[in-house]
């Protein structure tokens, strides 16, 4: 029998978008021909692997995953919300998470195939989104939030804070879900989006007539208004729109956030 090895077996999956173990069981029938393991994939029907895997996923569950210092979260996407809500590919997302946050985002290979299985079953295009992974520095709090829809997680959200307290960071967090802030401060704003956007508003504001000698004031007026949508420490909170997220935080600092989305 000839011999073949996992790149052969993804090669045939890139090649007839066939599952991980359909495309093994074919090369061994084969005897490690491409050609003829990729003509028996055809003719058992598993084209349509192919066609699934051309179809967009744009739904699909969020999964948090915590252990110890390290929290992760994990997208699995699928094509309808049917599908979504199953408690097949729910329990799956969630076993991914757990094994991102005990082993590594690597470690996620190791289920690529149980991915491809239930693709395969519930006929739906099912492939991993979005992965992250915090592993917090001493003396950090963590601080999640998953937000739930109709029994799967949707919006997941994860903030390191030094400085702060277990029940800030999760205040940070829920704030983030809805607010979805882009970037932490003014800084991390690429400056090439913000010169775009100060030249659509310098044009916005000519063509409303505003005097040329006060365009700049009026201009800078609107980018603060454009960066309090963006920046999380301009933001004003949720819960308390008197405040911005910066006087909520006091001492305590941010030192990072992520944001995953079903879909984004």
């Amino acid at each position: 029998m000839a011999s073949f090895g996992a790149k052969d077996v993804q090669a045939l999956r890139r090649a007839t978008g066939a599952g991980m173990l359909d495309s093994k069981r074919a090369l061994e029938e084969a005897e490690g021909d491409m050609e003829e393991a990729a003509r028996l994939l055809r003719v058992q029907g598993l084209a349509s692997a192919a066609k699934r895997s051309g179809r967009e996923a744009t739904q699909g569950a969020v999964a948090l995953g915590v252990e110890g210092p390290v929290a992760t979260l994990v997208e699995l996407r699928c094509e309808t919300d049917f599908v979504a809500k199953s408690v097949e590919l729910l329990e799956l997302a969630q076993e991914l998470a757990d094994l991102a946050a005990t082993k590594g985002e690597a470690a996620l290979e190791e289920r690529a195939a149980a991915i491809d299985e239930l693709g395969a079953s519930l006929k739906e295009n099912i492939s991993l989104g979005t992965v992250v992974r915090f592993e917090l520095a001493p003396g950090s709090v963590l601080g999640s939030y998953l937000h739930m829809q109709a029994g799967r997680g949707v919006n997941g959200v994860l903030v390191e804070l030094a400085g702060g307290s277990e029940q800030l960071a999760h205040d940070v967090a829920v704030h983030i879900a809805f607010a979805k802030p882009s970037y932490l401060d003014q800084g991390q704003v690429p400056e090439a989006e913000i010169a775009a956007e100060r030249a659509t508003l310098e044009e916005l504001s000519r063509n409303e007539g505003k005097p040329e000698a006060a365009l700049g004031k009026i201009v800078d007026g609107r980018m603060q208004g454009w960066f309090k949508e963006r920046c999380l420490l301009d933001q004003a909170y949720v819960k308390d729109e008197k405040r911005t997220v910066s006087t909520l935080l006091g001492a305590a600092t941010v030192v990072r956030f992520a944001q995953v989305v079903v879909g984004g």
